[in-house]
């Protein structure tokens, strides 16, 4: 009796695998003074395990603007990158509003 190996491919599921998506905040500039790097105050709602309230927690991400077009007070969209240096591991998409 012969044995035959049955051989299967890798399958590629495009519903598991992350690539190509962005990952993708809008949060306020807080500060700008460093080079090329921005602080962004992003706001994110959880809800409280045992009571069930929604609470706003907030988080300052630095952020890479290469072309240092963001000023303070601007509200700004920011997408996940690899890592650029110690702490940013963000880099600015797109100003959606600016400050006069």
């Amino acid at each position: 009796m012969t044995t035959a190996k049955k051989t299967t491919k890798a399958k590629s599921t495009p519903e598991v695998s992350n690539r190509g998506r962005r990952v993708e905040l809008q949060g306020e500039v807080v500060a700008n003074k460093m080079q090329k790097t921005i602080s962004v105050l992003v706001y994110r709602m959880i809800k409280h395990d045992k009571y069930g309230k929604f609470i706003r927690k907030s988080s300052v991400i630095k952020a890479h603007d290469e072309k240092q077009v963001s000023k303070l007070g601007d509200i700004v969209r920011i997408y996940e990158t690899k890592p650029l240096s110690k702490t940013k591991r963000w880099s600015l998409a797109e100003v959606v509003t600016t400050v006069k």
